[in-house]
């Protein structure tokens, strides 16, 4: 049984360019209660399973500030504006990694901390890839590193592999790539 969403009964947008919002909230059972969020800025982002061959993906090696260190994930990047999903996959496929893509496929959003942010990623699988490369925003080259799906159980252990949007949607592509005759 789904319950019914609670009531917003007000909203008060706080910090530099409203990026936090607190609501006022009604439960089904009378309790209310203020809540805190981080709104999601920008017109979304993107997250690409690359597939070169059966059973292969294509992650990229890039530095991470926010860890200080050199982090291995899936290629990702935000949504320009009137850039819809597939063609944003498409072009940051062809900025990071020097592929572009002839069938891409939607899988499903990813959120990243939905109790306390509104921000969802989405995880697009590109298949029949193609060379083509695309000038990126990077401040250097990211290293390609092909990775094979039967092998997720030794990435998911790598101290270099930690961002979970990337550890998740690794493991939804092995899922659904499985599934296929």
């Amino acid at each position: 049984m789904m319950r019914p969403l609670p009531i917003i009964h007000g909203r008060e947008e706080h910090g530099s360019e409203g990026r936090r919002e607190v609501i006022d909230l009604e439960f089904s059972n009378g309790e209310r209660r203020r809540y805190e969020r981080l709104k999601s800025g920008g017109h979304g982002s993107v997250i690409i399973a690359a597939v070169p061959e059966p059973g292969t993906v294509l992650l990229i090696r890039e530095y991470a500030a926010g860890m200080h260190r050199y982090e291995l994930g899936l290629p990702k990047g935000r949504m320009d504006p009137g850039e819809d999903v597939l063609d944003a996959a498409n072009r940051e496929l062809k900025e990071e990694v020097g592929f572009g893509a002839r069938k891409l496929t939607r899988l499903r959003s990813i959120s990243l901390a939905p109790t306390y942010m509104n921000h969802e990623i989405h995880l697009v699988l590109a298949e029949d890839l193609y060379p083509e490369r695309l000038p990126g925003d990077e401040p250097e080259e990211l290293e390609v590193v092909p990775w094979r799906l039967d092998r997720l159980h030794e990435l998911m252990l790598l101290e270099d592999c930690s961002e979970g949007r990337s550890l998740a949607a690794l493991f939804i592509v092995r899922e659904v790539l499985g599934m296929r005759p």
